[in-house]
């Protein structure tokens, strides 16, 4: 099974801030609003939690792994909430790749206005389409469809043979239906043609039927994560 530091390292090559530097321990990112991942700091083993607000003075926000306890612990002293329990799910793309049915699925980049309207209507407006238009290597954007109508989309792009599946959204009337397993299948063919080995995502732990579906499909938690956010 593939490791967790693969994962993180496609999780952070295929959904890139628009910054990144290094200061006292931390590593900083700039997301120019393109939500939690490009926004939060990470921690080497040196990092001081007391640090972490005069690095961060917009707004104070740490991405955590579980070998982090003691961090986490001076993050959550002084009063750091804990935010999104994040799980990375994993499989080879080999045991998940499907051919999807006819006209159920297309992969396009750069996207439709169409698919634009759908992650807007999902939350993932232009700040995030920026995160997508940013990522480096082989990409591309998902297209679903059901009974002739455009009903969902995604992203996904590659980094040292794991292929990321970001941005998965279906419109609301037709989730349970069958699209998302499509994009799921359908993206492991995409990336397997693409010569990659694994198809990873990452899905908060809160999300049950994203989870369900997943597992049903064979994939397996190979790590996590969560945020640590001063109060505003």
């Amino acid at each position: 099974m593939i490791g967790p530091d693969a994962c993180f390292a496609a999780l952070a090559a295929t959904w890139p801030p628009a910054r990144i530097w290094h200061q006292n321990g931390w590593t900083l990112r700039d997301g120019a609003g393109g939500g939690k991942r490009v926004s939060a700091a990470t921690a080497s083993a040196d990092a001081r939690a007391e640090d972490l607000a005069a690095l961060m003075p917009q707004g104070p926000l740490a991405m955590l792994r579980p070998d982090q306890t003691a961090l986490d612990a001076d993050l959550a002293g002084l009063g750091y909430a804990l935010e999104d329990p994040t799980l990375i799910y994993a499989a080879p793309v080999a045991d998940l790749a499907e051919k999807p049915p006819h006209v159920s699925l297309f992969d396009i980049w750069e996207p439709l206005e169409i698919m634009r309207d759908i992650w807007a209507e999902g939350g993932i407006g232009p700040d995030r389409i920026a995160v997508m238009d940013r990522a480096a290597g082989p990409k591309t954007a998902f297209l679903a469809r059901l009974a002739d109508r455009v009903v969902g989309c995604g992203f996904c792009a590659i980094h040292d043979g794991v292929a990321m599946l970001h941005a998965v959204e279906i419109a609301p009337a037709y989730r349970r239906q069958g699209a998302a397993r499509t994009m799921l299948h359908g993206a492991a063919d995409w990336a397997q043609k693409q010569g990659a080995a694994w198809l990873a995502l990452a899905v908060t732990e809160a999300n049950v039927p994203a989870r369900a579906l997943y597992e049903r499909a064979g994939m397996q938690q190979v790590a996590r994560y969560h945020y640590r956010q001063a109060a505003s």
